[in-house]
């Protein structure tokens, strides 16, 4: 049977005109003149990429700036004292905190100057502050969503509402990979060691009208870590190959005469799905890395699933030339307890997310891979409950939060965006959710005004209709 997505294949000519044939086979065609204007009918590409690959360390929840990087030392004056209205400007509060006094609560941790940069990191992330010289912080984030699930779709997919393709996706369509045996874009979340009640939803990764086979598989961290990948007993593998040849052939008939870009996927992911059967055993098989890679990573880097785990996942795959990569972290969400429970995630993640960096810098590969770090918001200065008690915690808040990005073309050891004393509002150089899409399609080698996908009579794009920039700034 002849390679279903060769040109001569019955019904392969829309198999053969993918970013996967151009970008794949080995013909030296780059991202550029060929794929965009032949696939989507934009004008040609004319930067050179700095990024290869994307690796999102998603932390969910909305970690505290307040604690972790924006560090604001006259709060600890203004302990207790009422949040003044000309600060919060008549902010919308969630139903959480709008009853009581937003009384202002200092931050928790203490911070210090680390590396040549002199970038402001707090006590709590010891590992990331030794990388500091490494990374690129963006103090003045900023998003117009207040509550979880609008405002993670929204730092995903540029739009609060379910339905648009995720960043991932965008890129897995335009871009496809270097590797035919493993999906573009994978998606691994964190096995917790206690229950987090914090809801990871399908469509963060989906594809939303792009084809289904653009939309991010999770890797499942359980004893099958794709459902349905593993042949039933007794099901040699040449009659699965004699199998999916069949159906194959039925489907191109199909795909033939119908047009229908479903088919396509269904014969994609098939052949796909035949050839991960032997490329994900060997990939999430992590007992073949030498121990000091466990020490590197941290003592949690053992237990399978966890966010070290998966951090270890993460520099595999990015071998593999896996186009973009998504771990999810949960539980950043404190309202209460914040001391603990944020102290607590920390700890989780800190050791790995410091560990990658490391580890992708001397295997050459951080040059140009795009590690960003960050959630969907940050957390409010008014404490939530009492101010000074153990029990107190943050609430959500948009107007400003940190995030950090390395690698790939990214400024390193530099700090780029101000906030005011509370921490509250974006005082210098703002930085939109789109604006942080625009700059990443940009090290990518995509110009993210051209790059669009029609669907309903209109050509959309990750950063939407509104104005969006490429921050100039981060790029060194």
């Amino acid at each position: 049977m002849s390679d279903p997505t060769s040109p001569s294949a019955p019904g392969g000519l829309a198999l053969a005109a993918t970013r996967r044939h151009f970008l794949g086979a080995g013909t030296g065609v780059s991202l550029g003149a060929l794929a965009l204007e032949s696939l989507l009918g934009r004008a040609p590409i004319d930067f050179a990429p700095k990024a290869k690959r994307v690796i999102f360390l998603t932390q969910s929840g909305g970690p505290s700036q307040i604690e972790l990087f924006d560090h604001k030392p006259g709060l600890a004056a203004m302990a207790g004292e009422k949040l003044p209205d000309s600060v919060r400007g008549g902010q919308r509060l969630t139903g959480m905190t709008a009853g009581q006094p937003q009384l202002i609560m200092p931050p928790h941790s203490q911070f210090a100057r680390h590396g040549r940069s002199g970038a402001t990191v707090s006590d709590w992330l010891p590992h990331t502050a030794a990388v500091a010289d490494e990374l690129c912080f963006v103090k003045s984030m900023v998003t117009d969503q207040i509550n979880h699930a609008p405002a993670m779709t929204k730092f995903l997919t540029g739009h609060h509402l379910t339905g648009r393709p995720s960043m991932g996706s965008w890129v897995s369509y335009g871009l496809g990979s270097a590797n035919r045996d493993l999906p573009d874009y994978l998606v691994l979340l964190s096995k917790m060691k206690r229950g987090s009640d914090q809801p990871l939803y399908d469509h963060y990764w989906g594809s939303g009208f792009l084809p289904s086979v653009y939309q991010g598989v999770k890797l499942r961290n359980a004893k099958e870590p794709v459902l349905y990948l593993r042949d039933p007993d007794g099901l040699p593998r040449h009659l699965r190959r004699g199998m999916l040849d069949g159906l194959g052939e039925l489907n191109r008939m199909r795909l033939a005469e119908t047009g229908d870009p479903e088919i396509e996927t269904r014969i994609r992911q098939y052949e796909m799905a035949f050839r991960m059967q032997a490329s994900v055993p060997e990939l999430t098989d992590i007992s073949d890395e030498p121990d000091s890679t466990f020490e590197l990573y941290g003592p949690d880097s053992r237990r399978p699933g966890s966010y070290a785990a998966n951090c270890i996942l993460a520099r595999r795959l990015a071998e593999r030339g896996v186009r973009f990569v998504q771990l999810f972290h949960p539980d950043w969400d404190h309202h209460s307890r914040l001391r603990s429970w944020c102290t607590a995630r920390c700890r989780d993640t800190d050791q790995p997310s410091a560990a990658l960096i490391k580890d992708l810098k001397s295997r050459g590969l951080l040059e140009d891979t795009l590690v960003i770090w960050g959630g969907e918001f940050g957390r409010g200065v008014a404490g939530q409950g009492k101010w000074d008690s153990p029990e107190g915690g943050r609430d959500h808040h948009p107007r400003c939060f940190t995030i950090w990005m390395a690698g790939a073309g990214i400024k390193p050891g530099f700090s780029f965006g101000a906030t005011d004393d509370f921490s509250y509002n974006v005082a210098e150089d703002p930085v939109h959710v789109r604006d942080l899409h625009a700059t990443v399609m940009h090290q990518l080698g995509i110009d993210h005004e051209k790059f669009t996908y029609r669907f309903q009579g209109l050509d959309f794009r990750l950063t939407g209709v509104e104005e969006a920039h490429v921050v100039r700034e981060l790029i060194a």
